[in-house]
């Protein structure tokens, strides 16, 4: 008799790094297109504007076999005004965000990432419905925005509560569980 494992209990890994291969790229530009024009409708046409041209592109990748396989979470970071980092446009593929911790590793590898370059303030603006996951991750509420006609909330990261990331193309492999339906 064959027993299979119930999906619970399925550990799939993916690699959170900075995005720098083509794929990588444009994968994350995919997945920010159908998650905010397509599935959110924030933006009419697509969400790219001038922080694109000098922003670090970070990307969870699921794997397959070991093999990178596919962009499954981005998040972009830019250095605003010396010192001063924000981190912009988090996305999971629908299909994965009942997969605990990407978002949370996407976070880390962003503001590590951001912490290794010599941030002293990280600062993000956040949708109302992450604000929790970003507040258990050590970040502090500091008001209420609107952009693009949502409501946002302007956070700040505790940098004390991540370390530098000093290679982010390297990046680590995150082991997950899928929780449970």
């Amino acid at each position: 008799m064959i027993i299979e494992r119930p999906e619970a209990f399925v550990t799939p890994e993916f690699l959170i790094r900075a995005a720098t291969k083509p794929w990588e790229i444009g994968g994350a530009a995919s997945l920010r297109h159908r998650t905010f024009v397509t599935e959110q409708g924030i933006f009419p046409d697509h969400d790219r504007d001038e922080i694109d041209k000098r922003a670090i592109p970070l990307v969870a990748v699921s794997t397959m076999a070991s093999e990178a396989d596919e962009v499954v979470g981005t998040v972009r970071i830019h250095e605003a005004e010396p010192l001063v980092w924000w981190g912009s446009r988090l996305a999971v593929a629908p299909e994965y965000r009942r997969v605990g911790r990407l978002g949370a590793e996407l976070i880390r590898l962003a503001v590590g990432t951001a912490h290794a370059h010599g941030c002293k303030l990280f600062l993000a603006y956040v949708q109302m419905q992450n604000v929790p996951l970003f507040e258990k991750l050590h970040w502090t509420s500091l008001g209420e925005h609107d952009l693009h006609g949502h409501t946002h909330m302007k956070m700040r990261a505790d940098l004390g509560a991540y370390p530098p990331v000093d290679d982010p193309a390297r990046g680590w492999l995150a082991l997950t569980r899928r929780r449970a339906a």
